[in-house]
């Protein structure tokens, strides 16, 4: 499909049962955590709007949702798969204290994906493939979603090119850690990721 996404989500137990239907956005935790992300920034609010509108947002610009014991954020500088990308992550992840939390980057140009994942705010996976140069990061113990993506270079095979779809690499590790589902699939309890509501924030 070609999907551009720059996303963290973090909740408190099961994903799969913290975003749920029905969730109710907290402008005002969405605001403070804007804020404590960008402290040397302006923070200005400027409406809302729905996941599916903010998975790749413009570099001057940031939304989050804040829903109690979950929360998802979109942020440009999270491409960045740098140190200031995972400082920002860390700080995300810590948000909720005792939360899980992962971070997906998927970018349809360079074709790579990069996944963080977190476990009581502390970094427990940290992996960044990309189809031309195969391999970049692998630290951390392999989250049991992603393990038969790797069985073939396990196997002997060279990761340049990378043997299995990162975009699928990446859906799949968003599907069980970030929502507990697809992001683009409403499952039987009607929730569908695309639709959760954020707040919008210019940065200056």
């Amino acid at each position: 499909m070609g999907w551009s996404v720059a996303l963290a989500c973090s909740s408190v137990g099961d994903p799969g049962q913290a975003f749920r239907p029905g969730l109710t956005q907290d402008p005002e935790a969405a605001a403070a955590l804007a804020r404590r992300l960008y402290p040397e920034s302006s923070v200005v609010e400027t409406g809302d709007t729905i996941l599916d509108f903010a998975l790749w947002p413009y570099e001057d610009e940031l939304f989050v949702g804040a829903y109690g014991d979950a929360l998802a954020v979109c942020d440009r500088r999270l491409f960045g798969i740098d140190d200031q990308a995972r400082t920002l992550a860390d700080e995300i992840a810590g948000a909720l204290p005792g939360g899980s939390c992962g971070v997906l980057v998927l970018h349809s140009v360079v074709s790579g994906c990069w996944f963080r994942s977190y476990e009581d705010n502390r970094p427990r996976r940290d992996v960044f493939v990309t189809a031309d140069d195969g391999v970049v990061v692998d630290l951390g113990d392999r989250l049991p979603a992603e393990e038969p993506f790797w069985a073939g270079i396990d196997g002997g095979a060279d990761d340049v090119p990378l043997p299995f779809d990162y975009e699928e690499y990446g859906m799949t590790l968003a599907r069980e850690y970030l929502f507990g589902r697809g992001i683009s699939e409403r499952g039987a309890d009607g929730f569908l990721a695309l639709e959760l509501p954020l707040r919008r924030f210019k940065l200056a």
